[in-house]
């Protein structure tokens, strides 16, 4: 057990939209993503969406509204409620979710989740 850096983590990877695991927590993954551009819509029909922006700023567009996010800001995109994650520059988050879970909410779309 030793303490983890998001910095650390974070400045191993470049790619945007792919969800790196940096540990478990209760039979959830914990990871770090830096996104770019705008994500597909999806949801998540069994669990919430958990999103914490470490760095930059970005947009959780729901059919309704959209909810803005600063760096220490974090929304729960409640299961089954259709979103998509958008940022107009790079944008550093922390995601939690079940060990698991497609990041598109279908398995075959979702992106590899590699452990760093």
């Amino acid at each position: 057990m030793t303490a983890i850096s998001l910095t650390d983590k974070l400045d191993q990877f470049s790619s945007h939209w792919q969800p790196h695991i940096i540990g478990t927590y209760n039979q959830n993954d914990v990871m770090v993503v830096k996104i770019f551009g705008e994500f597909n819509w999806h949801s998540h029909a069994d669990t919430d969406d958990f999103f914490l922006v470490i760095k930059g700023e970005i947009d959780i567009e729901l059919r309704d509204r959209t909810v803005h996010l600063k760096a220490g800001e974090m929304f729960i995109v409640p299961a089954g409620v259709e979103h998509r994650p958008v940022a107009t520059a790079e944008a550093h988050l922390l995601l939690i979710e079940p060990r698991g879970t497609p990041n598109t909410g279908d398995a075959a779309t979702a992106a590899d989740k590699p452990v760093i």
